[in-house]
């Protein structure tokens, strides 16, 4: 019978694989679009599959901060992007 320990290691793998592939498309995502101006985060959501929904918000503080850019992305086992909808373009 698994221990506690065992059930949170397991998790963990699978947790830190979601976060390397939302750094790799956060990257991807800033490098093509440019960095906003007091860029507050970048959110990536998984939504099914290779399927997510990215936000970029912007603002000096938590309380202020507004999503000025949002992604419906298709992704690999990476984090590179496949396809993007609207398509990013360059805009900072």
């Amino acid at each position: 019978m698994p221990t506690k320990e065992q059930g949170k290691q397991a998790t963990g793998p699978a947790k830190q694989t979601h976060e390397q592939r939302s750094g790799v498309i956060i990257a991807q995502l800033l490098q093509q679009l440019g960095r906003p101006t007091a860029l507050y985060r970048v959110e990536v959501r998984h939504l099914w599959e290779d399927h997510y929904r990215v936000n970029v918000f912007v603002g000096a503080d938590a309380a202020s901060t507004r999503i000025v850019r949002s992604y419906f992305l298709a992704a690999d086992q990476v984090g590179n992007i496949l396809a993007s909808e609207p398509s990013i373009t360059r805009q900072y």
